[in-house]
Formats: C-alpha cells, structure tokens, sequence
C-alpha cells in the first residue's frame, strides 16, 4: 500500500473489529480486506463499512463463484455458493446437447449475471451459447453487463419473460433461473447482510417462497425449445410444490441437491417430439 501517510491498521486490530461486529470469519476477512485496499486510508475505510454490516463483497466489490471473480455492486444480490450447484447441473446439460448451431441459454432473475457469465464461460469455444440474460433490477442489470460483456452475452431489463427478445419462444435449450424464494415472513429471519443490504426484489418470493418460481416454470414451456431444459433453485422444503408446478406445465421433472451446499435444484425438460 501507499499513496497515504495514515499508519496501517494492524491485522490484529482489523481482526478484533470484525469479530465485534460478529463476522464469523474474522481472519479470513482481515486478510482479504489488507489485500483488496490500496492505501492504509481506503483500508480502514473498508473495515469501517465491513463492521457496519455490509457484505464482504460489496465492500471489495466482487464475489467467487464456480472458480470466477464476479463483480458485485453494492444494492446487488450476492451469488450464493449453493447456487454453483444450479450453475453445475445447466452447464453439464450445455455440454451434453447435440453439436449444431449455437445453444441458446437465458439467465432469469440473473442479479449480478454470475449463473450466466458462468455458463459461457464453462461452455467456451468448445460449445459456445448465445446468452441473454434478464433481471427487473436496474442495479443489477448494470452489474450484468459488466460481468458478460467478456463472453458476449446480452442483458435485458423487465420482469422475467416480459424482458425477453420474442424471437427466443420455442429456442431456448437451457433456462436457468435463481428466483427469489425465501418466504416473506422469513425475511426478517435472514442475517443483516441480505435483510439491510441486498433488494428485497431478490429476497421476497411471496407467503410460501415460490411466487416468482411458479410464474418461471408456468411460462417456461412456451419458451424451451423441444428437449430444453428449465432449471430453477428452490428450499428443500419447497421442491415437492415446485416439481408439482413443472409437471403440471407439461415437462418431465427430475429433482436433484446437494447436502454439502445444502442446495435443492428442479429439472423440467420439455419433451421432444418423437421420431
């Protein structure tokens, strides 16, 4: 660091501050905060907001997901590591669809577009996708762009299907959508990070969390190409309802999770014709 005549903070006294402020983490924090500040002065700054609540990666400005740096702008919903497993489970169906012209994958409710610059890149030159990606969110639409603008994806701003380019009904070969689906009287449940400082847009999926999700899945069949594949996150006490929804849309519906992300995926394929 340098640029600033303040004194550097010492590491122990960073790591008493955030373990005050509750941060679980404190010393796997510390040491990130020393390494992303660039004078003394911006990393007592950021120690100062860190020990305010605000989450980790809005303070550095980025989040890891499924091994890349993913920015994330303050007031935008911080990709969680549960969902990489939804992010895990699309990009193998990418990589098992024909080889033809390029496949077609849309990232709804995408917040900071991490699901989606995940896939291109997991795809890359071997089966490069034609993106889109669609949020409600201005914050988070802004952020998008910045996060696929490396691998060609388009971000478009409207609530969910309402965002779409028309000329994607009947051609999407891979949906993937981390709608918000936590109940709304949890939400007061949730830690300060998301309750205080992430859109309740992205939190609020309605009395029992599956509001947003049931309106993905109930338009999704419109949209998949013959074959594609919808994929949508939901609590694992919410799978039953949530494949009763895909199923009743007219796809086949597989559920799959993780124990050790503690994470619950829906699978929805639209059948494709025979012969």
């Amino acid at each position: 660091m340098s640029g600033s005549s303040s004194p550097l903070l010492p590491m122990s006294e960073i790591v008493a501050r955030l373990r005050s402020a509750g941060c679980v983490f404190a010393e796997d924090e510390a040491g990130l905060l020393v390494r992303a500040a660039r004078t003394p002065d911006e990393l007592a700054a950021m120690v100062a907001r860190r020990a305010s609540g605000l989450p980790l990666e809005h303070v550095v400005g980025w989040a890891e997901f499924c091994g890349l740096r993913m920015a994330v702008e303050p007031g935008v919903f911080v990709p969680r590591r549960r969902t990489e497993f939804l992010a895990r489970q699309a990009i193998a169906l990418i990589r098992g669809l024909p080889a033809r012209t390029r496949p077609v994958v849309v990232d709804l409710c995408c917040g900071s577009g991490a699901i989606g610059a995940a896939l291109a890149a997991a795809a890359g030159t071997a089966h490069p996708v034609e993106l889109h990606l669609a949020d409600i969110d201005p914050a988070a639409v802004r952020c998008a762009r910045r996060n696929v603008a490396g691998v060609g994806g388009r971000v478009h701003r409207g609530d969910l299907y309402d965002a779409l380019p028309g000329t994607l009904r009947g051609r999407v070969d891979v949906l993937v959508a981390s709608a918000p689906y936590v109940p709304t009287e949890a939400i007061g449940l949730l830690p300060p990070e998301a309750r205080l400082h992430e859109p309740q847009v992205a939190l609020d999926g309605g009395a029992d969390g599956l509001d947003v999700v049931r309106r993905v899945i109930a338009e999704a069949p419109a949209w998949l190409a013959p074959g594609g594949h919808l994929l949508v996150e939901t609590g694992r006490n919410q799978a039953r309802p949530a494949v009763e929804a895909v199923v009743d849309g007219g796809l086949t519906a597989r559920l799959t999770g993780s124990d050790d992300l503690d994470a619950t995926a829906v699978i929805g394929t639209r059948p494709a014709p025979r012969g």
